[in-house]
């Protein structure tokens, strides 16, 4: 991706900072309390997140600016985020990153152009629908430092169906397609959409993560016989819903959770909350899975997974308004059939 991301931009003539570009609750909201208090300063947090980096090293050097960078955008996010359910934004496991870093870390979607969606809106939707409600939302997992978030989202969504469907709910392979599915990138990024063709043509199983388990590394494609246990896509629909956020949520209801790619600079500061602000449509740079949504509030949100831990976010889930494109979470979701 090239060019100016407008959040940047924004947090440049704001704080005075220099962004160049770059796939934790409010019980995290419990960490950053203890840390956005008047007690906050570097060495609380070097405590807290276990950092060993050198005093007074080139590396902590480096590490005490870009936290002092980090507390000057929180204050400039939290300021328009004023509204009892808003978004907070503070010190988190990220805070010592720059930005350019947490954007080439964690970052690395790149989206698939996808269809306006051009279909029915399904009638008589429930005012809150959340398919953890019903057993079929495997845990939260962490990528940790690799850019996989492309896969994460389409195993989610996988696992999910397959539950949906009647078989035990149970985790699939995220390695396996990190390794196998050639047109993406491994821990460099990649595509959902391009992860779904792949297995749709090929007709591969996903094997469970027992099997062939997560390493946060690209590695050399294991292959099994087709007599081999596991999950295979049949087929997948990949849309645009911006501007018919109410029939994305009929899409979600009728076919399970769904695989979204959105902008998520904003994220690296995120504590809970509803993100209604900061976050841009069209910059596509990270894959989620949306799992349910709330309009029975006075701010309809989005409840998406996350792959970062569960001590990020809302135990490792992120809300976000609906209505607005808010993160470009509307403009490309897949709905996955197996």
């Amino acid at each position: 991706m090239t060019g100016s991301h407008p959040y940047l931009v924004v947090i440049a003539t704001i704080s005075t900072l220099v962004s160049p570009l770059s796939c934790q609750n409010v019980s995290s909201g419990e960490t950053g309390t203890k840390l956005n208090g008047s007690a906050v300063d570097f060495d609380s947090f070097r405590e807290h997140f276990h950092r060993m980096y050198e005093v007074n090293g080139e590396e902590f050097n480096r590490r005490h600016l870009n936290f002092q960078n980090a507390t000057k955008r929180h204050a400039y996010l939290n300021s328009l985020s004023t509204a009892p359910q808003s978004a907070k934004y503070g010190i988190n496991r990220f805070s010592d990153l720059s930005q350019k870093e947490f954007r080439g870390l964690y970052l690395r979607a790149s989206a698939d152009r996808a269809p306006l969606f051009s279909g029915l809106k399904t009638e008589g939707l429930p005012a809150k629908f959340d398919w953890r409600d019903k057993a079929v939302v495997a845990p939260v997992q962490n990528q940790q430092a690799c850019g996989s978030c492309w896969a994460f989202s389409v195993v989610g969504a996988m696992q999910s169906v397959h539950a949906i469907g009647g078989s035990p709910l149970a985790q699939l392979s995220v390695q396996q397609v990190l390794d196998c599915s050639f047109q993406n990138h491994g821990c460099n990024g990649g595509s959902p959409f391009r992860a779904l063709t792949w297995l749709k043509q090929t007709r591969v199983k996903l094997v469970p993560q027992s099997e062939y388990s997560y390493k946060a590394e690209t590695g050399i494609c294991h292959f099994f016989s087709q007599s081999h246990a596991g999950v295979a896509v049949k087929n997948f629909t990949a849309h645009d819903f911006s501007g018919q956020e109410e029939a994305m949520m009929g899409q979600l209801v009728e076919h399970g959770p769904l695989a979204a790619i959105v902008d998520a600079v904003s994220w690296q500061d995120y504590l809970g909350g509803i993100i209604q602000h900061h976050c841009s449509s069209q910059w596509s740079n990270h894959a989620v899975l949306v799992v349910g949504y709330n309009t029975t509030g006075d701010i309809p949100y989005w409840i998406v997974q996350n792959s970062w831990g569960t001590t990020w976010g809302n135990e490792g889930y992120v809300y976000i308004k609906i209505g607005g494109n808010v993160c470009g979470i509307a403009d490309s979701v897949a709905a996955v059939f197996l």
